[in-house]
This record gives structure tokens, sequence and C-alpha cells, in this order.
């Protein structure tokens, strides 16, 4: 860790930003700022508008589109509340713009000063490939919202919020590569389930996706069961005509995989950590399981909640960020027993 660790302090800074990143995405989304800036530019919107005419003009231009035309027209919408917006969406565009030059210039500079080998290049020449795409899909996404429907599609809003856990996941990978450098002998049946774990999680994470996108966590506010105490609602099959549909467009369809797949997610979790028990592993592998275990359950009981309570905006955020952490420690924890 010694000899590389202005570079090992360089991704973990990118991976804090991207933690920040999403959180304040979260945040843009729950108070549905999403849809408050209309238009992309690289340089002349790094800054909000600095005078109450440019402010004007801003909010002028939003008129033109669904979100105001068919929603806040008749919230008495005024300049004050398109600040509040507004505000939420430069900031993470900002925190983008942030992130791009964290990575960039560092990574030009410890190649001038030879402190990266050949491997160590091509992971952050894919970082930063991640980050350009993660930066189109963030407008791939707003622009679903422009057009006739207001609000963004929630496949382009799940496709943008995994990529985004992919891309700090990864961001991390390269970094504990770094940390631990040597090599060890793999236990191959821990890190097969690990494995098996971690895409679950990330199943699971696109699906936290949809329910955000489609605002399906505001219906079927009861548990363990759905409405009625029905485990599977009749309105499943009864919003879409196709399976898939209902799986992937219905609210209700939607939901009910995401609650589902939570005890998947648990149970695959349990296994890894029971199975591991039969081996002997070194302390970083057992911290990481037991970790693993309390953020699950942790994550498991935060999502209960944020759905009882119909997704008051600190919880689903909470619940949001604690996705992350779980997603940070299976990482972690799938690294240790895979190198």
């Amino acid at each position: 860790m010694k000899t590389n660790k202005s570079v090992i302090y360089w991704l973990l800074s990118g991976c804090i930003l991207l933690f920040i990143m999403v959180t304040v995405g979260g945040i843009t989304r729950l108070t549905n700022s999403g849809l408050s800036m209309t238009d992309w530019h690289l340089v002349t919107d790094t800054f909000p508008p600095l005078s109450e005419e440019k402010w004007q003009a801003a909010f002028d231009e939003y008129k033109k589109f669904p979100e105001y035309q068919k929603i806040n027209i008749h919230n008495d919408f005024q300049l004050s509340d398109y600040k509040f917006i507004y505000f939420w969406e430069w900031f993470h565009r900002f925190i983008g713009r942030i992130i791009g030059m964290v990575f960039i210039i560092p990574f030009v500079y410890f190649l001038i000063k030879k402190k990266l080998n050949s491997e160590t290049i091509k992971k952050c020449i894919i970082l930063l490939g991640m980050g350009a795409f993660q930066g189109f899909l963030g407008w791939f996404m707003v622009k679903s919202g422009l057009v006739d429907n207001p609000d963004v599609s929630h496949f382009r809003l799940a496709l943008h919020l995994t990529f985004a856990f992919i891309t700090f996941a990864y961001t991390l990978w390269v970094a504990l590569d770094l940390i631990y450098p040597d090599k060890k002998e793999v236990n191959t049946t821990l890190r097969k389930y690990a494995r098996i774990a971690i895409v679950f999680l990330i199943i699971q994470i696109i699906y936290g996706g949809f329910v955000a996108g489609l605002n399906a966590g505001l219906i079927h506010n009861h548990w363990p069961l759905m409405s009625d105490g029905q485990f599977f609602h009749e309105s499943i099959i009864l919003e879409k005509y196709s399976w898939l549909l209902r799986l992937t467009e219905g609210k209700s369809g939607v939901q009910f995989v995401h609650r589902t797949m939570a005890y998947v997610v648990v149970g695959l979790i349990l296994f890894l950590y029971f199975k591991s028990k039969k081996f002997a592993l070194s302390t970083q592998q057992k911290n990481g399981l037991n970790l693993l275990i309390f953020i699950v359950f942790l994550q498991f009981t935060l999502g209960v909640l944020t759905l009882l309570l119909g997704v008051p905006l600190w919880l689903g955020l909470t619940h949001q960020i604690m996705a992350f952490i779980l997603l940070a420690t299976m990482t972690y924890t799938l690294h240790r027993l895979s190198k």
C-alpha cells in the first residue's frame, strides 16, 4: 500500500464523490427536481443564474415543458419553488463535473509521474469511460421527461442509478487491488456464492430504480403481505396484459419483485455467511462477512419502514444510501474472497 498511497487516496476520494453524487441524485429524485434544467451545456450552466432576469428566463423556459404544463401549473408554482428544484438538479450536475476533474487531472498527473503500472492504467481508462457514459445516461434519462410525459422513463432512471452503483463498485475494486497487492489462494466455493449474491443485489438495485421511477412505493404500504392481506396482489395481473410488462412496468408487479427479491438477497448473504463457517478465513474476510450480515438486515428493515410509512423523503434517501453501503460491503467481501 505504501508505494501507491497517493493513487489509493485518489481512487477512494473518487468513491466518496460518487457516494455524494448518488445521495444528491436521490434527493433530486425525491424532491421531483430532475426536470428543472431543460437543457445541458458542458460549460455555460456550470453555475446557476446570477441575476433575477436570468432566473426568470430559466423559469420561462421551464414553463414550456410537460412537468410545468401538466403538473406544477396547477400547484401555484412560483419562481421561489423553481429555484428550490433547480438547485438540486444543478448541484447534482455540478458534482458530476467535479468528479470528472477529480478523475482526469490526477490521472494525467500520475501518468506523467509514472505512478501507474500498465494494468492500473487500463483500469483507470475504463473508469474514465464509465464516468463519461454515466454523464450521457443522466441526460438520456432527463430527455425522456421533456417530451410528452412529465416524468422520466423508469427504465432510464434505473439504468442511470445502477450504472452509478457499478461505477462506484469498480472504482472501489481498483483501489482494493492496490491496497491488497499480494495474491493469495482463493476459496472458489465462497467466491462463487459471493458472486451470485452480488448479481442478485444488482438486480435488486435495478428494481429499486424501477420502484423509484414508477413511484411504486406509494402503493401496497403493508408488510409482510401486500394490500388486502394478499402475498401476490390481484392488481399485478390487472395492471398490464403480459407477464413481462406486469413485472417491469406495472407498479404492483415491480413492487412485488422488489419486496420479494429482498428475501432472496438476505437469504443468499445468510447462506454465504453460514457456508463460510466451514472454512478457515482471514480477519479481513471475517470482518467483511460480519459487516455484510449487519448491513443487509439493516437495509431490509429500512426497506420495510420506507414502505410502511409511504416513502418519506428522509427514509427513502436513507434506504438508497444504505443500498450503496451494502454494495460497498459486498464488493469488499467479494474482493477479499477473490484475491
